[in-house]
């Protein structure tokens, strides 16, 4: 009964606004130029320390697979603790990837955490004046919010350039940057509230979104369609985020969610121990709270086999056919 009071208020008072918020964002998204066969592409490093030359190696062959040229930041294998080098090293890489006008493209070639440090000095302007794809995922969901708020840009929530790319997970890739749609139908997934909705595509890591709430990169959730994922994080955590984000009052302006992986789901942690919720009883309880259309199980996340979401553009979710489908 709770739930369907909450779910009257909410419908009441923001669907108007959703609705003129999306068809703004619809005006103001810009998608980058298609990298052609030998696009110079920078491989940057913003968050964690790769392993070695190993990682990188793989990450050049990655982006010659795709007929592109690797240029391997000056700093990429850097190494400051957990960090890809000092903040001014992961910066310098980042910003030069921004201005050169030669770089057509940047592949961030894994995540970690660090990207957040960032933001306040990321050179936004360069990207307004020439948009230019941007991958990766975890951690770089930082960098994504940022230039859908500053830039207006879309990004691609993807691979990062080391990872070892499945044929599912390539032609993913090879269709979001294409322009062509990227998703479909969620073959594993489950419906937790059903509908139908179209919004604007926001979204990444779940720990990252909450650590952007009140910050000025913080995506724009009025009328749009959330996807989330994680990794190492118990239940009760997960349960947290998402209160942490009704309470903020986040989640009841999306339209829609999709919630992706939660890989490597730790069942030790003292507050398990007293008494385990399921993931499952978490999410489904999170979509009736909202009553917006909901699923869960979608490929997206730390997983091999994954999709790439082109964040920013308009896409609809229609949760009893579990399909995601990107409009344009």
């Amino acid at each position: 009964m709770i739930y369907a009071v909450y779910v009257a208020t909410r419908d009441a008072s923001t669907t108007v606004r959703a609705r003129r918020a999306n068809a703004e964002r619809a005006r103001l998204m810009r998608r980058p130029p298609v990298p052609e066969r030998g696009t110079r592409v920078a491989l940057v490093a913003p968050a964690g320390a790769l392993r070695g030359a190993d990682d990188l190696r793989r990450a050049e062959a990655n982006t010659r697979s795709l007929f592109w040229e690797p240029v391997a930041g000056a700093h990429v294998l850097d190494r400051s603790g957990y960090l890809a080098g000092d903040d001014r090293a992961r910066l310098s890489d980042l910003n030069a990837a921004l201005a050169d006008d030669d770089i057509g493209a940047i592949w961030c070639a894994r995540g970690g955490y660090g990207a957040m440090r960032l933001l306040e000095h990321v050179d936004y302007a360069s990207l307004r004046r020439r948009p230019k794809v941007f991958i990766g995922y975890s951690d770089i969901t930082a960098l994504h919010a940022a230039f859908a708020t500053r830039c207006e840009i879309v990004t691609y929530h993807g691979p990062t350039a080391r990872a070892t790319l499945t044929t599912f997970s390539r032609d993913s890739l090879e269709r979001a940057i294409a322009g062509q749609d990227s998703c479909g139908l969620a073959e594993n997934a489950t419906t937790l509230h059903g509908g139908r909705a179209r919004g604007h595509l926001i979204g990444g890591n779940l720990a990252l979104l909450c650590a952007l709430v009140g910050t000025p990169f913080e995506p724009i959730f009025d009328g749009a369609i959330l996807v989330v994922e994680d990794v190492n994080e118990a239940v009760y955590r997960v349960d947290r985020m998402l209160t942490q984000l009704v309470l903020a009052g986040r989640l009841q302006r999306c339209a829609a969610i999709a919630f992706g992986a939660f890989t490597e789901v730790p069942v030790d942690a003292p507050v398990e121990q007293l008494g385990a919720r399921s993931l499952s009883d978490v999410l489904a309880e999170t979509a009736l709270r909202l009553g917006v259309p909901c699923i869960s199980g979608v490929p997206v996340g730390h997983i091999d086999d994954q999709w790439t979401l082109p964040l920013g553009a308009q896409v609809e979710l229609d949760a009893d056919a579990r399909c995601l489908r990107i409009l344009g």
